[in-house]
């Protein structure tokens, strides 16, 4: 569905909750044999969760009055440059799991995978107006302080977006590079009109967390099973959990605006992990996470000039996608003076990462020997 919306070709009925359409071959299955949409826990692709806290002025109320930002980072690997990972629009750092997996196999890295302002598991204590840049720079620095290791930005979809608004607006010191995933100033900008209908095209509400990582593959939004149950935990909650908790907010409305000891630790970890396992195993009403439609009036912002950004970028590039209709001019002409390196990945959605992990990783891996930026472990064969 994803993929059609960037084609500006949407399905004429909307698929419903209950009543699924194949989403290709990859979805026949042999009489009598019953798929597994049964969620998995994040624990099995990144070794630690944690939340980090960012404190940040809000110079609109008060020059004194300080407001506390929760960060949800997913993360795996002890040594090696740091690949930070955005997720897309509605998503959330889980959406990274498989390929964290697969790309901690390939190369010596570490990642850390975090859910952007008002997705995922963030939270905050009191209204901030800030960009989703400034938010990247300050999650890095209360990581690592004033010296953060070197850093490779990888982004899909907004995510991407955001990469490269954090990585030209020099947030990250260290930085070594920057992925795009299929995400072009062009074909995001032409689907801008068609994104309302996209979204009321989705059902509203699913019956469980189940159905929901049901409908998300049958529907073709990922494509790939494994992925989608670990995923689609963090697009989706149950819909008595509180959005307006006093003290606590996760609404991503009103909060957006684009420019503008270890022993305790692991003892957290195991307890947040139990609750995690408790609450997928409940059967409940879910719903969206988040309401992408409240976002409209900051679309334009994310995508509009994003590919003379990107190619202004001064470090290596890669753009990683779908198919290479996705290429506007400006992104021709870059690619045609050696600007950038770009990879298309056929056969896959948008949810590049998630659909092919394997593709995605080998494709990066390669770009970040290839600049020295680290070294292949030992036994993998590429």
């Amino acid at each position: 569905m994803e993929k059609q919306l960037h084609l500006n070709l949407l399905p004429s009925r909307p698929p419903m909750a209950g009543g699924f359409q194949s989403g290709g071959s990859k979805m026949k299955m042999g009489p009598g044999r019953k798929r597994d949409f049964s969620p998995l826990l994040w624990s099995q692709y990144f070794e630690t969760m944690e939340d980090v806290e960012v404190e940040n002025e809000n110079a609109l109320v008060c020059v004194s009055l300080t407001t506390l930002n929760i960060f949800r980072l997913y993360c795996s690997g002890a040594n090696g440059p740091v690949l930070l990972l955005l997720h897309g629009g509605g998503h959330s750092a889980l959406s990274w799991a498989v390929f964290t997996a697969v790309i901690c196999s390939r190369i010596h890295c570490r990642v850390v995978a975090m859910d952007l302002r008002a997705h995922g598991k963030y939270k905050f204590t009191a209204f901030l107006c800030i960009s989703f840049k400034r938010d990247i720079g300050k999650v890095v620095e209360g990581l690592y302080g004033e010296n953060p290791p070197p850093i490779m930005i990888i982004g899909h979809s907004m995510g991407g977006a955001v990469a490269v608004h954090t990585a030209a607006a020099n947030h990250i010191p260290s930085l070594l590079g920057l992925c795009v995933i299929d995400v072009v100033e062009g074909t995001a900008m032409d689907a801008l009109n068609s994104m309302q209908n996209f979204l009321r095209s989705r059902p509203k509400t699913f019956k469980s967390l189940e159905n929901a990582i049901e409908w998300s593959v049958k529907s073709g939004q990922i494509r790939n099973i494994e992925s989608a149950r670990v995923s689609m935990g963090g697009q989706v909650k149950k819909c008595e959990e509180s959005s307006s908790s006093p003290g606590v907010s996760n609404s991503i409305e009103g909060v957006l605006e684009e420019e503008e000891d270890e022993e305790a630790e692991e003892e957290s970890n195991k307890k947040r992990m139990k609750e995690d396992d408790q609450e997928i195993k409940k059967e409940s009403i879910f719903t969206w996470r988040v309401d992408l439609s409240k976002t409209e009036k900051y679309w334009e912002g994310w995508f509009r000039g994003l590919s003379v950004l990107f190619l202004t970028c001064p470090v290596p590039k890669l753009l990683l996608l779908a198919g290479v209709d996705r290429l506007d001019k400006d992104l021709t002409i870059g690619q045609m003076q050696g600007k950038f390196q770009m990879q298309v990945l056929p056969q896959c959605g948008h949810a590049v990462h998630e659909d092919a992990p394997e593709k995605v990783a080998d494709a990066l891996a390669t770009f970040m020997v290839r600049h020295k930026f680290t070294e292949f472990k030992e036994g993998y064969l590429w």
